[in-house]
C-alpha cells in the first residue's frame, strides 16, 4: 500500500529506516537504513550474508519487512508489492536469475506486458522491440534465442534487458557485471551514467570495489544485517571500504589498469602454509611457497592435457573448436573471454558433463575423454562449476547433504547414509570455509550467494584432488572471501596440483595465472606467459582481434 506526502525536493528520493526482516532464527536485516538521492549511482557493498540483498529485495517490493519505513519520492511505500515498485519504476536485476527457461528472450523480456494485436500477443512487434533495445543499450542478444540454450553471461543480459523494457528509473542491479568483458562493462558504465545524467537513480549492489570506485557517487556499506558506513566515494579509499565490509584490514592490490584485486599477482601471496588455509588465517598473505620439486612446472608432465578438443553446444556444432593445451603440477592456466565463446561446454567436457565430439583429455597418465564423473574424480578431477545453483548445488537438500554430493558412497554405514560422519564432515567444513550461518541441517537454499558458493568451494576443495577445474570461483563473493579464495587456489598450485581458472575477470586472471589463454569463437585465440599479459592486450583478444 502506498502512503502519498507531500515531497521534500531536500529529501532523499529513497529512504529506509530501521529495517528488520527474519526468515525463521536467521536476521537478515536489524535496523537496518538506506538514503539516496535523486541523480546518483550508490554502491551498497558488505560481506556475503551482510542483508545487502534482502534489504533491496524489500525496496522492490519482493519481500515485506517484519518492522521499518520505506520511503519512495517522499511516499510511503512500506510493504508495497512488485507491481507496485514496477509502476513507479523500480526495477532490480537479480544476482541469481528470474527467467523461465523455456521461453525465448523476446518473450522473456516482455512477459507480462506483452504487445497485443487484437486479443492475441503481437510476438513479431516483440522480437522487433526487445532487439531494438538491445541494440541501444549495447546488449549482444538473439531476441528469438531460448534462455535455456544460453551462457551464463547471456542470461544476465536478458535480466538487465528486462528491467529497462519496463522503464526503470530506480534501477537496482545486484552484482551485474559477474559475467562481462572489460568493454562490455565500459559499456554498461555509459548506460548507467546516461541514466543517471537524465535523472535516473542507480543502486549498484557489487564486490568488485574497482566498479564501486570507478561508477559509484555515493557508498553505504553493512555488515550482519545492519547498516555500518556511508561515504562519498570521491572521499574514500578501497582499503578503507574493504575494512568497512568485514571489520578488519585486507589485503589489496592494484593490478595497473587490471583494477583492485584481492592479495598479489601472479606467483605471489599464496599463505605460507601447503594445506588448505582456514578462513580465519588468510588476513596476512605472505609470499607462495615454491612447489616442491625443483623442476619449473614447464618441464614436467602435465597433469591434464587436452588435444583438438570438438565440443557441441545447444546451438553451435563446434562450440569448442579443436582446442589444445595442457597444465603441469604446479600451475595456474587462466582462461579469459567474454562469456559464450566456449567456455562452459569446455569446462562441462573436461569434467564429464558434456559428450565430446572429438579429441583427447588426458588426466595425469589416464585417457579420461569418454569417462564418466565420478571416474574423473577417482582419478583426481575436482570441479567447481560456474553456475552454483544449476551445476553445483541442491538447492532443497541441507548444507551438509551437499558437502557430500558426488562422495554420498564414502559416507555410508551398509547401505544406509551415516548422518553422523556427514555431521562431523559439515561442521568441519563450515568452520573452516566460514559458511554462514553455521547450521549443518538449514537448506542450502536460506544460504546467500556467496556462502552457497563457500558450500561448493569446501566440498571441491576440502578433499584430496589432483586437478582442479575452477569455472568463476569468486562470483558473488565479497573481498573477504575473495581473499581466503585466491589463498586457496594459491595453495593447490604450492602443493604441485593444476589449476584451470575460468573467469570473467581479468583482475582476477592477471592476480592469479602462470599462463592465460584466451577464448574467442570456441578456439584458443592465444596463450601467453603472465608477464606478456596486460588487461588491454587480453581485452582485445577477447573481442575478436588477433594477437600479434
Amino acid at each position: 500500500m502506498v502512503h502519498t506526502r507531500m515531497s521534500d525536493p531536500q529529501a532523499p528520493m529513497i529512504l529506509m529506516r530501521r529495517i528488520e526482516k527474519s526468515f525463521g532464527p536467521v536476521l537478515a536485516n536489524r535496523s537496518a537504513s538506506l538514503e539516496i538521492w535523486s541523480g546518483e549511482i550508490h554502491a551498497l557493498v558488505g560481506e556475503n550474508g551482510a542483508g545487502k540483498s534482502t534489504l533491496m529485495r524489500i525496496l522492490a517490493g519482493l519481500y515485506k519487512p517484519d518492522a521499518g519505513l520505506v520511503e519512495v519520492n517522499g511516499q510511503n511505500v512500506t510493504g508495497w508489492s512488485t507491481a507496485d515498485a514496477i509502476a513507479a519504476s523500480v526495477g532490480m536485476v537479480h544476482q541469481h536469475f528470474m527467467l523461465v527457461p523455456t521461453l525465448t528472450v523476446a518473450e522473456n523480456v516482455v512477459l507480462g506486458r506483452e504487445p497485443k494485436r487484437g486479443l492475441a500477443i503481437d510476438m513479431a512487434r516483440a522480437l522487433l522491440e526487445v532487439q531494438e533495445l538491445a541494440q541501444q543499450f549495447g546488449l549482444d542478444i538473439d531476441a528469438r534465442s531460448c534462455v535455456r540454450d544460453l551462457s551464463v553471461g547471456v542470461n544476465q543480459r536478458v535480466e538487465i534487458l528486462k528491467t529497462l523494457f519496463r522503464g526503470a528509473r530506480i534501477l537496482i542491479l545486484d552484482e551485474p557485471t559477474a559475467v562481462l568483458s572489460p568493454p562490455e562493462i565500459l559499456d554498461l558504465w555509459k548506460v548507467l551514467r546516461h541514466l543517471r545524467d537524465g535523472g535516473g537513480t542507480i543502486i549498484l549492489i557489487t564486490h568488485k570495489l574497482d566498479e564501486v570506485m570507478d561508477v559509484t557517487d555515493r557508498i553505504t556499506v553493512m555488515r550482519q544485517g545492519e547498516t555500518t558506513s556511508r561515504m562519498k566515494t570521491s572521499e574514500t579509499t578501497p582499503a578503507e571500504i574493504a575494512r568497512a565490509m568485514v571489520g578488519r584490514d585486507v589485503v589489496l592490490q592494484h593490478a595497473g589498469s587490471g583494477g583492485w584485486g584481492i592479495g598479489s599477482g601472479a606467483g605471489e601471496g599464496a599463505n605460507n602454509s601447503p594445506a588448505p588455509i582456514p578462513y580465519s588465517q588468510s588476513v596476512s598473505i605472505m609470499p607462495s611457497p615454491q612447489p616442491t620439486t625443483e623442476l619449473p612446472p614447464a618441464l614436467r608432465a602435465p597433469l591434464l592435457e587436452v588435444q583438438n578438443l570438438v565440443v557441441a553446444g545447444a546451438n553451435r556444432p563446434r562450440a569448442v573448436d579443436g582446442v589444445t593445451f595442457s597444465i603441469h603440477p604446479g600451475e595456474i592456466l587462466g582462461i579469459a573471454g567474454v562469456e559464450g565463446n566456449g567456455q562452459t561446454e569446455l569446462i562441462e567436457a573436461l569434467a564429464g558433463l558434456r559428450s565430446v565430439v572429438s579429441g583427447t583429455i588426458i588426466l595425469g597418465s589416464r585417457e579420461v575423454t569418454q569417462a564418466s564423473v565420478r571416474e574423473r574424480s577417482a582419478a583426481g578431477l575436482s570441479h567447481i562449476p560456474e553456475d552454483r545453483q544449476r551445476r553445483g548445488l541442491v538447492l532443497d537438500y541441507s548444507v551438509g547433504d551437499n558437502l557430500i554430493l558426488g562422495d554420498q558412497h564414502e559416507f555410508t554405514r551398509g547401505s544406509r547414509l551415516d548422518r553422523g560422519r556427514i555431521t562431523s564432515n559439515a561442521e568441519a567444513k563450515i568452520s573452516h570455509f566460514d559458511v554462514r550461518p553455521p547450521d549443518s541441517l538449514l537448506p542450502v537454499r536460506a544460504l546467500s550467494g556467496g556462502n552457497q558458493q563457500k558450500v561448493v568451494i569446501a566440498r571441491e576443495m576440502g578433499g584430496e584432488f589432483s586437478v582442479l577445474l575452477a569455472s568463476q570461483p569468486t562470483r558473488g563473493v565479497d573481498v573477504g572471501a575473495i581473499e581466503f579464495i585466491h589463498a586457496q587456489l594459491r595453495a593447490a598450485r604450492a602443493q604441485d596440483k593444476a589449476v584451470l581458472l575460468v573467469s570473467a575477470e581479468l583482475s582476477e586472471i592477471l592476480a592469479l595465472s602462470d599462463r592465460i589463454a584466451v577464448m574467442y569463437g570456441g578456439r584458443i585465440a592465444a596463450i601467453v606467459s603472465r608477464a606478456d599479459a596486460s588487461k588491454e592486450f587480453l581485452g582485445s583478444l577477447m573481442t575478436g582481434a588477433t594477437a600479434a
